[in-house]
């Protein structure tokens, strides 16, 4: 009986209790408790970052085959590393997106077209269109062959200076990448002479300069590369 009793004081008690921090008066409260004065809450994109900004006119030629894909893609700070290179020269071409297709007709992140596709075992470009696994295999197997085709320039020309460009292997590949290795193989051997321009603009010199530096060791020289899953 007398627990019963007891009852009856303390949820009482315990109900007062709370109503009264729930209605405790402002004067009270010490507002310095939830100040964000002298927090770091301006989080700015790196420099590197933040200079992508200047490049997204160059996708105004870009068009989404998706209507369902998002526009917007994000991607870590990869550094040179290979995976570096790759998604750096995919956010030139497409922003990242595996479902582009853009106005000539070229394909995905990577942008192939049909011919290059086949060179690589490739035949049905709708399937790799909307297969990305396939595009990242067909990204390495086209390095790995241009990087044999141009295996003596690559010894011949890394570490010269050309047309004010630095030349280094990633520099190259890029290059084979958007104008063919024959295209290379013509800017390295005539000193910046005969300078590719693909029909947005970019050229050969382009692509040397802006993806020079790059850690391409991991892409190995294959006559016979073939993108397979």
């Amino acid at each position: 009986m007398i627990k019963n009793v007891g009852n009856y004081f303390i949820i009482p008690l315990a109900i007062c209790v709370t109503l009264y921090v729930a209605l405790k008066p402002d004067s009270s409260l010490n507002y310095d408790d939830y100040s964000t004065e002298g927090l770091e809450l301006n989080y700015n994109i790196s420099n590197d970052l933040a200079s992508s900004s200047t490049e997204v006119d160059e996708f105004s030629q870009v068009e989404l085959s998706n209507p369902f894909q998002s526009t917007h893609a994000y991607f870590p700070y990869l550094g040179k590393s290979y995976n570096g290179f790759k998604e750096a020269l995919a956010f030139k071409e497409s922003r990242g997106n595996y479902f582009t297709v853009n106005t000539l007709g070229y394909l995905g992140k990577y942008q192939f077209g049909s011919e290059t596709l086949k060179m690589i075992g490739i035949y049905n470009p709708t399937q790799f269109l909307y297969n990305p696994e396939l595009q990242e295999k067909a990204f390495l197997a086209n390095a790995e062959r241009n990087k044999w085709i141009l295996r003596k320039d690559i010894k011949r020309f890394v570490g010269k200076t050309i047309s004010g460009v630095k030349i280094t292997e990633s520099g190259i590949l890029a290059a084979a990448h958007l104008a063919g290795p024959g295209s290379v193989k013509k800017f390295l051997r005539s000193y910046g002479g005969n300078n590719f321009s693909d029909a947005y603009g970019s050229t050969v010199r382009h692509y040397m300069k802006k993806f020079a530096g790059y850690d391409t060791s991991f892409i190995e020289a294959d006559k016979k590369a073939k993108a397979t899953l």
